[in-house]
């Protein structure tokens, strides 16, 4: 409750309308006003549509209640017996036509301002995937996948909630402030909606087609956002955290990001030339799976009937080839929500995870298999679709 309303010397009309203004900025009902000159326009041009909307409630049903009070039949009022009148017709139909282009105005302005993505300092392709999102920084060479971070254990409420339950993520999106930044966005399946209320963006990402939106931030810190569009079975598992900084500070981001994905390059380049036992390879392959199988497969491998295939005791994890086994990983499977992961883990995690599917859950085939083993069937893959490139161009 608002302390104003409990103020006893201050005058009933002025009370109320601290009241509503306080209630219109901070009430969890109402929109939120943001960090960006854009978001904070939307705002004020919400606020606006909304108080012309309350004055033209008020007038009507002021006007409509005092009509049934003051000439009421108990009254002795007498309906008035005409069918037309000119006047009233103009009146009705260019007040509301005033009333409309005068709201139009700003909302085009508004409208107009959010869809120009022109003279941007920075462009960053976002691509929605079943459930997750990358990120891709034009001409810098950086990007990653950004996937949820809340842990299976509080899900199942064996712990307890954090204060971001279900909105943090393992890798955040970092950009500058005052700093225009552009997004393409895309999806690689289905329809998915990147939303940061802070920023007032909200965009399809589409298959096959790119969304442009962009943004200002205009102070450092950390916004989040979810996706809006019903887009699967993990649909709230997909949300969106974004870290502005100083320059200074997103440089120095960016510079280090650089050197961690060149890294990762060195040390997936050097597991290629490593064996490692069964014992090495099951327990990543089961943070692995964990985290990128689990939530179609189920924690058990038993899968969800009708949806998504059980792995425990399936064919191609038990008797079928490896290489079979190997593919749906690498390339997916077209026509479902079984993406391609060539791109998402490294030889070894791919390895690893190969691993563990084919010796969890009872399948225990004792077959173990290598990072070597993965870039020889991505290598052997590639070499067979240039070939049949190059003899379709014959």
């Amino acid at each position: 409750m608002n302390t104003s309303l409990a103020t006893p010397r201050v005058g009933v009309a002025a009370t109320t309308l601290v009241s509503f203004s306080t209630f219109s900025q901070s009430s969890d009902y109402n929109l939120t006003r943001g960090v960006t000159a854009i978001s904070q326009e939307v705002y004020d041009l919400h606020m606006l549509i909304f108080y012309i909307c309350c004055a033209i409630a008020l007038i009507v049903f002021g006007i409509m209640f005092y009509s049934i009070f003051r000439h009421r039949k108990s009254k002795g009022a007498v309906a008035a017996n005409f069918h037309e009148s000119t006047k009233v017709e103009v009146i009705w139909t260019v007040i509301p036509i005033i009333i409309l282009v005068a709201m139009a105005i700003p909302a085009t302005k508004t409208l107009v301002a959010m869809e120009d993505t022109s003279k941007s300092d920075l462009t960053i392709k976002i691509t929605g995937s079943q459930w997750k999102w990358h990120y891709a920084y034009f001409g810098e060479e950086v990007e990653f996948f950004s996937l949820l971070a809340t842990s299976q254990k509080q899900i199942d409420g064996l712990e307890q909630k954090g204060a971001h339950y279900l909105l943090e993520v393992d890798n955040p999106l970092v950009v500058p402030i005052d700093k225009k930044i552009r997004f393409l966005m895309t999806s690689d399946d289905v329809i998915h909606s990147w939303w940061v209320p802070d920023f007032a963006v909200k965009k399809d990402t589409i298959p096959g087609f790119i969304n442009e939106a962009w943004t200002k931030i205009d102070e450092p810190g950390v916004y989040r956002g979810q996706c809006a569009e019903l887009c699967g079975k993990a649909h709230g598992f997909m949300p969106i955290v974004v870290h502005a900084m100083e320059q200074d500070d997103y440089q120095q981001w960016l510079t280090g990001k650089k050197q961690e994905i060149a890294q990762a390059k060195a040390q997936a380049a050097k597991a290629l030339d490593v064996t490692l036992s069964i014992d090495d390879l099951m327990p990543v392959g089961e943070q692995i799976y964990a985290a990128r199988c689990a939530v179609c497969h189920q924690a058990n491998g038993q899968g969800i009937p009708g949806a998504f295939p059980a792995i425990a005791g399936s064919a191609v994890a038990t008797t079928g080839d490896i290489n079979a086994h190997i593919s749906k990983i690498v390339d997916g499977v077209s026509g479902t929500a079984m993406q391609s992961f060539a791109n998402q883990l490294t030889d070894k995690e791919i390895a690893a995870v190969v691993t563990y599917q084919r010796n969890a859950w009872g399948n225990d085939t004792g077959d173990v298999v290598q990072a070597s083993d993965i870039n020889a069937y991505k290598t052997d893959t590639h070499k067979t679709q240039s070939d049949k490139h190059s003899t379709a161009g014959e």
